[in-house]
């Protein structure tokens, strides 16, 4: 009898699974429109770098961070200071941490890859990841052209999108976050400015006219907000991202 019970348990989860599975590919079209480039990474003179054939460019994160203003650099001296440099860096590590498990989960999801039981565990950033699948991405999401694909500026920089692909209508650059608190646009410019470069290497790489870029973000207490920048205002972080390389290759000296 027990013997029964388990193989009837077994098959009621690989009925689920295969549910999840062809709801999700129903809910997810996948149009490869465009070749992103492959590419490998390296840290050099404290920079994260991407490496094309023997071109190198340095990441658009490695340049955000070491243009930040002095006023920047001074509010974050002081909060490690107020927590102690032991904790803000369990805090940092923690959340890299939590960032990139919400991160793999949401990819495994679009990819049709999230194999769960009736048993499953509830890890934080798998509810967080859950969040924004449920308010960010379905019924919103159209299209993937990609995920954690590398875009780049011949000759300036690279990064990689975490996702690109049609959504409500319009050709997007997408980016998921993570926080330990609810977030207001003033205090996250350096997303915008990320969504700005992305976008803008690929208008000009793939010839395209992105229409936006989106910030998918859950907290750590499940708040799900959702940022986006469209317009003027793109076009303004994006010529705002071009202004921080200028100063990049000037504080470093390259031409």
């Amino acid at each position: 009898m027990l013997k029964d019970l388990l193989s009837d348990l077994n098959n009621l989860r690989i009925n689920f699974i295969l549910a999840k599975i062809d709801n999700i590919s129903e809910l997810m079209k996948w149009n490869n429109k465009y070749n992103y480039p492959k590419s490998s990474r390296s840290n050099e003179d404290g920079f994260r770098k991407y490496l094309f054939g023997d071109k190198k460019l340095p990441s658009v994160t490695s340049i955000l961070a070491a243009t930040k203003s002095e006023e920047d650099k001074a509010s974050l001296e002081l909060w490690k200071q107020r927590v102690g440099y032991k904790e803000a860096n369990r805090i940092k590590t923690e959340a890299s941490s939590r960032g990139s498990s919400m991160h793999s989960y949401i990819e495994d999801y679009l990819k049709g890859r999230v194999n769960e039981s009736f048993f499953e565990s509830n890890e934080q950033y798998k509810i967080m990841a859950k969040e924004i699948i449920e308010k960010g991405i379905k019924d919103k999401l159209e299209e993937i052209y990609g995920i954690e694909e590398t875009v780049f500026y011949p000759e300036k920089y690279a990064g990689t999108a975490d996702l690109i692909g049609k959504f409500m209508g319009q050709e997007v650059c997408i980016d998921f976050k993570q926080s330990n608190k609810p977030k207001k646009s003033d205090y996250i410019q350096d997303y915008f400015l990320q969504l700005g470069a992305y976008t803008l290497a690929h208008d000009v790489v793939h010839g395209t006219k992105m229409k936006a870029g989106v910030i998918l973000l859950c907290t750590v207490d499940n708040l799900y907000q959702e940022f986006k920048i469209e317009g003027a205002e793109l076009e303004m972080y994006q010529n705002l991202f071009l202004g921080r390389v200028k100063k990049f290759y000037e504080m470093n000296n390259i031409s």
